[in-house]
């Protein structure tokens, strides 16, 4: 799987976040393009952003960097920031960003009812 932007390392990690829960890439929805993050997005295109909404959530757009497994935006959400094939912690930092990457109307009614 290519990953664009600037990666650091083969598990995902970009200059912009490198701790050690830092292994999601997400599939971005305007380029179907996979990115560590939305600042490596931002640096590598000059489109705008899309966000993914929420009949589109079983779409594959994460992928794990430790297995290389792609997983729905469903299966992110319900994880428990934990990687349903290989274990793999993610950083549930990450939920600040949000809203970046999916429409926040839609995740704002899925974060009252826990997704």
């Amino acid at each position: 799987m290519q990953i664009k932007g600037a990666v650091v390392d083969h598990q995902t990690r970009c200059k912009h976040y490198h701790s050690e829960l830092d292994v999601i890439a997400i599939k971005f929805k305007c380029c179907q393009t996979y990115y560590p993050c939305y600042k490596c997005h931002q640096e590598s295109v000059s489109h705008q952003t899309e966000r993914w909404e929420k009949y589109e959530f079983d779409e594959k757009a994460i992928l794990c960097g430790v297995c290389q497994h792609e997983i729905t935006i469903n299966e992110y959400f319900h994880s428990n920031n934990q990687c349903p094939y290989c274990q793999a912690q993610f950083n549930p930092g990450c939920q600040l960003h949000y809203h970046l990457y999916f429409n926040k109307y839609k995740l704002v009614a899925n974060l009252a009812t826990g997704f």
